[in-house]
């Protein structure tokens, strides 16, 4: 399947296309906060979210949901994927050195992976396709989701199989404030339902919240954003919710929505040290500048 990339062609951090593999739904990236390659599944090949996150690099973004899945079509492409990623030369054709190693198989892509139908039955191929070509137990399945609908029985049935193939949540919150969510990830949803979410995420799978801190017309989160952020971390730590922890990261790669001229990266000072306003709240954190 993945002799469709050019041998000359090498993966980066910065180059996450999901067209590379010339593959419907799997694709391959080289992910910062993961470590190495991540083997990607993209089940919005309509370019469909419930969000507009003002970051995103999706080109053509428009709201809505996963169109149907084609289950074998995905099965099909994954087992032949992962047949040259852990028996080909795909890390030698594709890979920079220092990266070829395998991370995770992650459900990300284009939109919101929760909103597809089928999403539990997705996870039903991926595991087993990890049995068929006898991936790694070591190597995680993770699923990148801003968490929206995980209070819906479907995910939640989903999560619980999720767990089972040694899955992992990384759940979206970028802001935990009416004027930032807005701003930042263009949704209403309420702060209420948010909580509720990622309390019935964290009990169903292993689950870290994921962040991204930009500028926003050169200025970094304000301090009341900031606070608001970190009291709601303490709130979740105090109340029990099992947390494994944050994944901190930075703008690394251009967006396409129209914000995109007045976004900009923060120092990586900034970063390290908000890092450990969230590490004296009680929560491990990695950081992804």
């Amino acid at each position: 399947m993945s002799d469709r990339i050019s041998p000359n062609r090498k993966l980066s951090i910065r180059n996450h296309d999901r067209e590379a593999a010339g593959l419907t739904y799997v694709y391959p990236v080289i992910s910062r906060r993961a470590g190495g390659v991540s083997i990607g599944v993209n089940l919005n090949v309509n370019n469909a979210c419930n969000w507009r996150c003002i970051y995103c690099q999706v080109p053509d973004l428009q709201r809505g949901a996963a169109p149907p899945v084609d289950l074998e079509k995905l099965r099909s492409e994954l087992l032949g994927f992962m047949r040259d990623v852990l028996t080909g030369d795909f890390m030698e054709r594709c890979v920079p050195e220092g990266a070829r190693r395998l991370n995770d198989i992650a459900l990300s892509g284009n939109g919101e992976p929760t909103s597809a139908r089928e999403f539990a039955e997705v996870i039903d191929v991926i595991g087993e396709v990890r049995r068929h070509v006898e991936v790694p137990e070591e190597v995680k399945t993770v699923l990148i989701t801003n968490g929206s609908l995980v209070h819906q029985h479907r995910v939640r049935d989903g999560l619980r199989r999720l767990r089972g193939i040694n899955g992992e949540v990384w759940f979206k919150l970028d802001s935990v404030t009416r004027e930032g969510r807005q701003r930042i990830n263009d949704t209403r949803s309420g702060m209420g339902q948010v909580t509720t979410n990622l309390e019935l995420a964290a009990h169903a799978c292993p689950t870290w919240i994921q962040t991204c801190a930009l500028a926003l017309d050169g200025k970094p989160p304000s301090i009341a954003e900031q606070k608001a952020y970190l009291d709601f971390l303490a709130l979740q730590v105090a109340g029990g919710t099992p947390l494994r922890g944050v994944l901190l990261y930075g703008l690394a790669r251009l967006s396409h929505q129209p914000e995109a001229p007045r976004l900009s990266a923060l120092p990586s000072a900034w970063l390290d040290d908000y890092a450990d306003q969230i590490r004296e709240i009680g929560l491990e954190v990695r950081v992804s500048a």
